[in-house]
């Protein structure tokens, strides 16, 4: 049985996913020429950027959020959360290959793919955390309504279709929708408590 405590896992979390938002920044590709017109020649790397930081930071804040209701933690809850760092840590590289190749449906796949593992993952942390705190009643995701989680879901899986089939931006343009889903969700449920 692993003996962590709930601040250590939430500190450790915090730790890599502070990481993994600092090298999304390294990998940015700097201007031929620093000038405005240089800087609006990489503007996909700038959407690609800012849509990764703010979806990791959207999950930190729902995460750090509603683990406040926890009280303990189990074996289970450390290994989904191994998984979603796992996951996690592929960021600076999809985001690298979507800035470098916006219109590519193969690097928008694969981004939508990290997407959707640490969604499904994140929604496995969540059950685990349930099952051993029964009177936080969460649901798929925390204590967001199932039908945001659900739609969020079914926006990434109809972007990551498009990116494969006819669109390939689509996956980007999914992943910010499912963000304002979700972020909306979230202020609302923060303002019932």
């Amino acid at each position: 049985m692993i003996s962590l405590n709930k601040e250590r896992l939430a500190a450790f979390t915090d730790a890599v996913l502070a990481i993994i938002m600092t090298i999304l920044v390294l990998e940015l590709e700097k201007p031929k020429i620093v000038s405005v017109q240089g800087l609006w020649a990489l503007r996909e790397n700038f959407v690609a950027y800012t849509i990764s930081f703010f979806w990791i930071g959207l999950m930190w804040a729902t995460q750090h959020s509603h683990w406040q209701r926890v009280n303990k933690i189990s074996e289970s809850t450390v290994y989904a959360s191994l998984l979603m760092l796992f996951l996690s840590s592929f960021f600076p590289y999809t985001t690298s290959l979507v800035a470098q190749n916006f219109n590519n449906s193969t690097a928008q796949a694969l981004y939508g793919i990290v997407i959707l593992g640490v969604t499904f993952s994140n929604i496995l942390i969540s059950k685990t955390l349930q099952k051993v705190n029964p009177k936080t009643h969460f649901g798929w995701l925390y204590n967001l309504d199932n039908r945001s989680v659900f739609l969020d879901l079914l926006v990434k899986f109809v972007g990551l279709l498009l990116s494969i089939t006819v669109f390939p931006p689509a996956m980007v343009w999914a992943i910010f929708l499912g963000m304002l889903v979700v972020g909306i969700d979230g202020v609302r449920e923060l303002r019932t408590r």
